[in-house]
């Protein structure tokens, strides 16, 4: 997968990929099975509707009736450097007069690519498409020792093979509209959304179709300019082939971009309720008793101080939050009396659900407290630790898990989900290898 991210980097360019994505020859093969029913559907409706009157053909009864198509052989595979060869092999019956049936088979072969148009959308287009068609069998020969082409016959009249070679595509179940799915914007939060814009038309290999990707956010419907990742994403080849339909692969600069995105939409700061109150923090501040008369309770008010940074070591993801916690007690407003820096280290847990990333904070790895600001005096660090740490130690994670509840959604086209996903922790990329799954239509 060295390719994958080597070919992801288009040179001269500010704009450099932070994933992508690799469709492998099984995940071809895959399409083209659940592709064969809708493509025998489509052609069933196109061949089989009735013919218009010919004038050349005297009597209504010479007319031949399509009235049987069978998709036998319905194939998707790899040209390396080039796009996609699709084979369909379709059986038909075709009756010409009441007692007189005929076996034919139509058998095109197109090759097909994916494009970039304009407007910056992924476009499946036909670069060649060649079809035959051969008679098989007849009720009225008596030699059928061979199959014979029928070239020029009515039944070529009838069949429009100029148009099915110019909607080939769209016996596919992955036509335009859900290619343009994929760079769709999705919610992560009320109001912040992320959205995976194609940075070039994808590119072939032996090991599949790699497409380079570039992640954009957006926090209350504005684009937000991200950090720019300081090196271009690559990632090492593995040691076998992948037996998945579909590997994705994400940048460190992918996971720090969604928090810096999460953080300049305020995501991260929050109240936080202390079980302590005045009274209590006065038997160990004893500042606090001049300042409040009354037993108020105690609330920290956490809101970052700069952007989060995300690490990945191998079989490890780390997020550093760096938050300053004002903490005050609650009468008829907030009354702020210490300043505390927090900077937390928590380890991530990273899952896929149907075609959402699932990234939640599964244990505080590293937690420091400092002072910042006092109305109180000097406090000892030991003692900070003390009233806050356990406190912080618990509302922390949950914040950010409350956060990425819903997950995020990772690049996927319509109608389809994953499945036997593996997600794989390494120096600065994160690998999901997956199988898709097309979805059960409803209603």
């Amino acid at each position: 997968l060295s390719i994958l991210l080597s070919l992801l980097v288009p040179a001269h360019t500010t704009r450099s990929p932070d994933c992508g994505g690799i469709l492998t020859p099984s995940g071809l093969k895959y399409l083209a099975e659940v592709s064969k029913p809708h493509a025998e559907s489509v052609l069933r409706q196109d061949l089989m509707a009735p013919p218009a009157p010919d004038p050349s053909l005297t009597s209504p009864s010479s007319r031949n009736q399509i009235n049987a198509v069978k998709v036998d052989e319905f194939s998707l595979t790899l040209i390396p450097d080039t796009g996609m060869r699709l084979s369909i092999d379709v059986d038909l019956g075709i009756t010409s007069a009441p007692s007189t049936t005929k076996e034919m088979q139509l058998s095109i072969l197109a090759d097909l690519h994916v494009e970039m148009n304009p407007e910056g959308n992924l476009e499946l287009v036909t670069s060649a498409c060649k079809p035959t068609l051969e008679e098989l069998q007849s009720t009225e020969e008596m030699d059928r020792s061979a199959p014979r082409m029928s070239s020029g016959s009515d039944v070529d009249k009838q069949i429009n093979v100029e148009k099915i070679c110019l909607e080939v595509s769209k016996l596919l179940l992955f036509p335009n509209e859900r290619l343009m799915s994929l760079a769709a914007p999705f919610p992560i939060t009320p109001s912040c959304q992320v959205r995976y814009v194609p940075l070039a038309a994808p590119m072939y290999s032996e090991q599949g179709i790699i497409i380079s990707l570039q992640t954009t956010f957006q926090v209350s419907g504005t684009a937000i300019p991200l950090p720019v990742s300081p090196v271009p994403f690559s990632m090492p080849e593995p040691a076998s082939s992948s037996p998945s339909h579909l590997t994705l692969a994400f940048s460190k600069h992918f996971y720090t971009s969604l928090f810096f995105a999460l953080e300049m939409s305020g995501a991260f700061n929050t109240t936080i309720l202390s079980p302590l109150t005045t009274a209590t923090l006065a038997e160990k501040i004893t500042q606090m008793g001049s300042l409040f008369q009354e037993d108020l309770p105690v609330v920290l008010q956490a809101a970052t101080r700069s952007s989060p940074r995300v690490v990945l070591e191998e079989g490890k993801a780390i997020l550093k939050l760096f938050l300053t916690a004002q903490i005050g007690a609650v009468s008829a407003v907030f009354q702020s009396f210490l300043s505390v820096n927090v900077d937390v280290s928590a380890r991530l847990h990273l899952s896929v659900t149907d075609t959402r990333m699932i990234i939640s904070a599964a244990a505080i790895e590293d937690i420091e407290l400092s002072l910042a600001t006092s109305d109180v005096g000097p406090v000892l660090a030991a003692l900070l630790e003390e009233l806050f740490l356990p406190t912080i130690r618990e509302e922390v994670p949950a914040q950010i898990n409350v956060v990425l509840r819903g997950g995020v959604f990772l690049p996927h086209i319509a109608s389809f989900t994953y499945t036997d996903v593996n997600v794989t922790v390494h120096k600065d990329y994160v690998l999901i290898p997956c199988n898709l799954q097309l979805e059960a239509r409803t209603g």
